[in-house]
């Protein structure tokens, strides 16, 4: 059994089902966020240009920005559903990264910046389910249950 495995198994035997209603929650967020992202691309291409932290022409910034904007909309989704919850963690925890460490130190690390506490908080949840899985109420657990009945 391979480290991955052992943390999957873990992470299947502890989860509760309060954590489901925190799982909802996050994955709502996530796609509002997702939707926040693309009804703003322009605003956001142009802060990306403005600040020129990674060097993006006007075509990158805007390609990077629907990416990123896709991902949290059908993540979230997938996360709020549990279906696929440690794959759709895995996929946002590289945007939320780029978001605490690059977009929210350029407002800077202060108390008052509720972005970035924000940000913060959706990353650890989002390295939580990455470890823990969808838990009870999810489309997984059904489907696993499922495939147990027809054994």
């Amino acid at each position: 059994m391979t480290v991955i495995q052992k943390i999957e198994r873990w992470g299947d035997l502890h989860t509760t089902k309060a954590l489901d209603i925190v799982r909802i929650g996050l994955g709502i967020l996530i796609f509002c966020k997702g939707i926040a992202i693309v009804s703003n691309t322009q605003v956001l291409q142009e802060f990306l240009l403005e600040k020129s932290v990674f060097g993006f022409s006007g075509l990158m910034a805007s390609v990077v920005i629907h990416i990123a904007g896709f991902v949290h909309l059908v993540g979230g989704i997938l996360i709020a559903i549990g279906l696929l919850t440690r794959f759709s963690a895995v996929m946002q925890i590289p945007i939320l990264l780029v978001a605490v460490f690059f977009v929210n130190v350029s407002r800077g690390f202060s108390m008052l910046n509720s972005e970035l506490w924000l940000s913060l908080i959706v990353l650890l949840l989002l390295v939580l389910f990455w470890v823990t899985g969808s838990g009870p109420y999810s489309v997984d657990h059904a489907m696993k249950k499922r495939a147990q009945l027809q054994e």
